[in-house]
């Protein structure tokens, strides 16, 4: 059985992570991961503290296994959310969107892991050193926010960097991609994407045929003019918000225009407002399958490739 050592530190059966998608990653979507022998991560987005302890609490109905939590660190409600996650001391905390030194010390008391969502080598560094348990080193072919570093390149940055395990995210669906990123020093993979269609997953349907049916050249990336990019299926939204991008509408204006389109994407399915999140790997997402299935058909994959690696070599 595929194993790794995070597999024994969070008490997982095979080391996969849920990523935390905001309107899609909700407590039913991360019990089944876990309980499935992933890490599923529930997505606490911009929401208040009632909203995710519900959440928790469906997750806890479901499953009994570990999961975690994903705080954008942007979120206006930050503050009791980070204390909400100490008092109900969830197994693992990951973060996005920000530096979350200021809430270390307060969830490593509450013996919660937590483990940023890291973009560059010098963030990865000043984390370790403020307490982080690992590190998500998540390369700009995955959905939603990106960097400008690929996976390829920056996971190995990372893991020569520091002390601490590397988990690899972005532009991983299968075994192959699993299988290369524990040879780029990684001991964990995170998958966003090939979720999206897992069957308890209660993303719209819209959402996942855009996924099923997605090719290799099927996203695009927004936002660098405000300095926060992200990739998405190209959509009449997202072309529209691109060609905006490179005229003269103000940069508030600019923001505004995707005020609410991964929730009209997310919940309502809405094809011609909606933003609809992917990496670039969602070519290769091609069945809708139970967490269960995913989980065990990659890991299945990746150790069947790692075992006859031997054979392109002499």
């Amino acid at each position: 059985m595929l194993n790794s050592i995070i597999c024994d530190a969070l008490k997982i059966k095979y080391p996969i992570f849920q990523g935390g998608m905001a309107h899609i990653a909700d407590g039913k979507l991360a019990a089944s991961v876990s309980e499935a022998g992933g890490l599923g991560i529930i997505s606490a987005m911009s929401e208040s503290s009632a909203y995710l302890k519900e959440q928790i609490d469906i997750a806890r109905s479901i499953t009994n296994k570990p999961f975690g939590v994903n705080v954008m660190l942007m979120s206006p409600h930050t503050d009791e959310v980070a204390e909400l996650l100490a008092r109900e001391k969830v197994s693992v905390v990951t973060t996005g969107a920000g530096n979350p030194s200021k809430y270390m010390q307060m969830w490593n008391d509450a013996g919660i892991k937590v483990i940023p969502v890291i973009a560059s080598v010098g963030l990865a560094r000043m984390l370790e050193r403020s307490g982080a348990f690992a590190l998500i080193a998540e390369g700009g072919e995955s959905g939603g926010h990106v960097g400008d570093t690929s996976t390829m390149a920056l996971v190995p940055q990372i893991a020569d960097s520091v002390n601490i395990p590397v988990i690899a995210a972005g532009g991983i669906a299968d075994g192959r991609g699993m299988a290369a990123a524990f040879m780029l020093g990684a001991v964990a993979v995170q998958l966003g994407t090939r979720f999206l269609v897992a069957t308890e997953c209660s993303v719209h349907q819209n959402y996942k045929n855009k996924v099923l049916n997605a090719k290799d050249i099927s996203t695009i990336v927004t936002g660098k003019r405000l300095g926060h990019a992200v990739r998405s299926i190209k959509t009449p939204f997202s072309r529209g918000y691109l060609k905006a991008e490179y005229s003269d509408i103000s940069d508030e204006d600019l923001e505004n225009l995707a005020v609410g389109a991964l929730r009209l994407a997310a919940k309502e399915g809405d094809e011609e407002k909606g933003c609809f999140l992917a990496g670039q790997i969602a070519g290769l997402v091609c069945k809708e399958q139970t967490s269960k299935e995913i989980i065990e058909e990659i890991c299945t994959q990746a150790e069947e490739i790692l075992k006859e690696a031997v054979k392109w070599v002499s």
